[in-house]
Order: C-alpha cells, then sequence, then structure tokens
C-alpha cells in the first residue's frame, strides 16, 4: 500500500476537494436513524490530509469500514436538500478510499469532479429558488468582478477560484517523503482555505432549508 511520489499531488489535490465539504458535513447533524459516528467521519477527513503511508492508509480504511456498519447502507433514505449534499460527501469519502487501494486509478479524479459538480448543483438550487439569495448583490458582484472567464454560477467560480489557488500551491508542497497536508503551514493554509469555502456553503444550505426550498 506503498504512496508512489507521483500520485502524491493528485492523493492531495483530492484530499482538499474533500475538505471543501467538510463543514456541510458536520456542521448539520446527520439524520439519527443513519446511524453514523461523528468521530468516524472526522477521522476520516483528518486521515485524508495525514501524510501518506501504510499506517494512514490503513487507518483510513478502517474507518471506512466501521462507517459501513452505518444503517445508512443497509437502509433507503429520503433525503432533504441538505442532506443530498452529505449524502455525496459521504462517497466522495468512499472513493477517496479507492484511491488508497488502487492509487494509480481515477479515483483522485472522480473526487475532485464530484466536488464541482455539488458547487454547480448547489448554485441551481440557489437560482431555482423563489426566494432572493441574502447575498446575492454580493454575488453578481464578484462574478463581475473575475477576470477569468466565469465558470458558471456563483458557487461554482468560488469552486474554481479555490482549486485553482489550490493547483498552484501543490508543486510547493513535498512529494518526495511528504508531510502530509496537515504538516506543513502551506498545507494547513490550504485547508483553511477550503474550510472556509466550507462554511460558506453552510450559510447558504441553511438559507435553502430555512426558505423550504
Amino acid at each position: 500500500m506503498e504512496t508512489k511520489p507521483g500520485h502524491v499531488p493528485q492523493r492531495q489535490a483530492a484530499a482538499l476537494a474533500l475538505w471543501r465539504w467538510r463543514a456541510p458535513l458536520l456542521l448539520f447533524e446527520p439524520d439519527a436513524e443513519w446511524g453514523l459516528d461523528r468521530s468516524v467521519l472526522e477521522s476520516l477527513f483528518r486521515l485524508a490530509a495525514s501524510p501518506p503511508g501504510e499506517q494512514s492508509d490503513r487507518a483510513y480504511l478502517h474507518a471506512i469500514a466501521e462507517l459501513r456498519t452505518a444503517p445508512l447502507f443497509t437502509s433507503e433514505v429520503d433525503p432533504d436538500t441538505v442532506q443530498l449534499f452529505q449524502l455525496e460527501t459521504i462517497s466522495n469519502l468512499l472513493t477517496f478510499g479507492e484511491l488508497l487501494d488502487e492509487p494509480a486509478g481515477d479515483a483522485a479524479d472522480r473526487v475532485v469532479e464530484a466536488s464541482a459538480s455539488l458547487a454547480h448543483y448547489l448554485d441551481e438550487l440557489v437560482e431555482g429558488s423563489f426566494h432572493a439569495h441574502p447575498a446575492e448583490e454580493a454575488h453578481h458582484a464578484y462574478l463581475a468582478g473575475l477576470t477569468d472567464q466565469v465558470r458558471g454560477g456563483y458557487f461554482a467560480s468560488r469552486h474554481a477560484t479555490v482549486e485553482t489557488a489550490c493547483h498552484d500551491a501543490l508543486g510547493g508542497l513535498p512529494d518526495a517523503d511528504p508531510t502530509g497536508l496537515t504538516d506543513s503551514p502551506a498545507g494547513r493554509a490550504l485547508l483553511a482555505l477550503c474550510e472556509n469555502f466550507g462554511e460558506e456553503l453552510v450559510t447558504t444550505m441553511r438559507w435553502l432549508r430555512t426558505t423550504g426550498h
């Protein structure tokens, strides 16, 4: 289960993509009937951002196995809007586990692409609401101020900006004998950037839930 140096940037990019949806998963209480252990979910995010290696990889896959024992995986669910994002994030955590089993596969790309797709979907929900978003003017101003081509709505564009910043910075992080995102100042700064984006997502999800979308 050795992680090859050439795969480290892809793994780190996937970990950062997960981190963007950490707040929506953990700040909203999951459905009690799902039977999820919050400490297991927290450990998965932490381990994804930890230094690659046999010990952390085995710990991640062990946590995944523990997560899969929850009633969520053997019952039908009818999620509301917020819960749908939570379920998609949990699915992405499982996909990250595939990356550890097969570093040369496409799991990292699928985690990153799923994160972007969720941001696009949130834009669709906001645009389809009968209520004006409280930060609508600020969102329009943000889009108007972009120098690059706008890639969809506000959240898709914000996601693309964060993703690009992470991609540009990953080249400066250790590759051979990597320390992990949580163990370097540059890595922690990227995690904080993604966490900030996630908290902004939470604010809009609360608004969607309040307005009864």
